[in-house]
């Protein structure tokens, strides 16, 4: 799996950074997934390498106009250009109301199925919001000036590496066979010999797990979502500097974000949703903010509008 940062403006765009907004492209299915979506994000996929036609599912995790304008729009597009079979929204139980009221009062009749589910309960009982064979998606809610919900993807083990050889020594014909062998299932060959997958493939590999946190002021709530995570994506809005300003507001300092994945055992992190007053010609710059979280957890990066990052 990878990330695509479309957005990493908080509140406000500026000519460098986006609103909020970033895409996971899956790695086992030709599926994209988008966490939150503000003004303008559909000029931002334009400009990147993600496909609007791929997405799939979207993941808003909260309210807040800058990270949920540019869903209608988005939408809109989507039915006009007729490339897409159906969107399940995953977020706060006000969104349907928001999105059915702007697509309606603008007229615009979607060419495609719209499956809104409300994470609300689930967050709070802290069952799965979703689950396919291969990947696993938790919500929990977080710390904002209004309900606000982090999401954690994972995938599920994945068979071992296939040994080719082995399977090439017992003349086992190339194709089909070898991908029913190394998913694990017993195999009947013409010949009459019967195989077990399970003694062609090494241990089972551990799949990805991917964290998106914002908006929100420290919490125990994203720490425990983001246990072990092989990425946490972080929102930064303020400096340490800054560290009453982000009380008030209940957004993250630097030193917030870095505390949340040193906590957490996770193992990589990118911090974004920076405040517009961070600019390379301010007393803060942008790699001040990068040098604070990584006094704390070195395995910090700087996310930047178009970054694509894998989850490991």
């Amino acid at each position: 799996m990878n990330i695509t940062f479309l957005g990493t403006s908080s509140g406000v765009p500026t000519l460098t950074r986006n609103v909020s907004s970033l895409a996971l492209k899956l790695s086992q299915t030709a599926e994209v997934w988008l966490f939150d979506c503000g003004e303008g994000t559909q000029h931002q996929i334009m400009k990147s390498n993600i496909k609007s036609s791929q997405i799939k599912k979207i993941f808003i995790t909260h309210m807040h106009g800058d990270h949920i304008y540019g869903l209608p729009g988005l939408l809109a597009t989507l039915g006009l250009s007729g490339n897409s079979n159906g969107i399940e929204i995953y977020g706060p139980s006000e969104l349907r109301s928001f999105v059915i009221a702007a697509l309606k009062n603008s007229y615009c009749k979607l060419s495609f199925p719209l499956r809104f589910i409300e994470v609300e309960g689930i967050a709070s009982l802290n069952k799965v919001l979703f689950e396919s064979d291969k990947i696993e998606v938790r919500c929990a809610p977080l710390k904002h000036r209004l309900p606000a919900y982090g999401y954690r993807v994972s995938e599920k083990d994945k068979p071992g590496i296939f040994d080719i050889k082995k399977a090439k020594d017992l003349q086992i014909p190339p194709g089909p066979i070898y991908s029913e062998l190394q998913s694990g299932k017993t195999v009947e060959l013409k010949d009459g010999r019967s195989l077990n997958g399970k003694e062609f493939c090494g241990p089972p590999r551990k799949g990805e797990s991917f964290v998106y946190c914002t908006d929100t002021v420290f919490s125990e709530s994203a720490v425990n979502l983001s246990k072990n995570a092989d990425l946490l994506v972080h929102e930064s809005t303020f400096s340490k500097e800054d560290e009453k300003m982000a009380y008030e507001k209940l957004h993250s300092t630097t030193i917030m974000a870095a505390k949340t994945a040193l906590l957490s055992n996770a193992k990589k992190l990118i911090i974004t949703h920076f405040s517009p007053r961070y600019t390379q010609r301010s007393p803060i710059k942008p790699s001040d903010l990068l040098k604070e979280a990584q006094k704390i957890f070195p395995n910090t990066y700087l996310a930047k509008d178009f970054l694509t990052a894998e989850i490991k």
